[in-house]
């Protein structure tokens, strides 16, 4: 074994290896939870610097979706903001993918009875890209 605390393959640093790691899978797990589900901060975390790159992390999470779903941001209106947050916050964790997270959006939107199912004149929003 090295000065280092290294030794062979599947030697006994690589079972205190193999701890480390998993103590910090579930740390990272916290502070994402405390980042994107409004979990509490972990032990020696700001609290404070954690909700303002949290309320980021939100933005541009919603400015994405909203580009790739112009329907549901303008069927969301002026409160936008307010209706992705109240999304979100009801959510675990997002969907893997911005194009998940838009067409989730706009599906609670649908659900809460501020989407209409079908574009006005029957035409969808993306037909105008082609």
């Amino acid at each position: 074994m090295t000065a280092t605390g290294s030794g062979p393959p599947g030697g006994p640093s690589a079972v205190s290896g193999d701890g480390a790691r998993q103590r910090l899978a579930r740390a990272q797990a916290r502070v994402v939870a405390a980042l994107v589900a409004g979990a509490a901060p972990p032990e020696g975390f700001d609290g404070e610097r954690l909700r303002v790159q949290a309320a980021s992390l939100l933005a541009k999470r919603r400015s994405v979706v909203a580009r790739l779903r112009p329907d549901a941001a303008a069927a969301a209106g002026p409160r936008l903001a307010e209706e992705f947050a109240a999304y979100a916050g009801a959510r675990e964790a997002p969907p893997p993918g911005y194009r998940a997270d838009a067409d989730d959006f706009a599906a609670w939107l649908r659900a809460r009875g501020l989407m209409p199912l079908e574009p006005p004149g029957g035409r969808s929003w993306w037909r105008r890209l082609r």
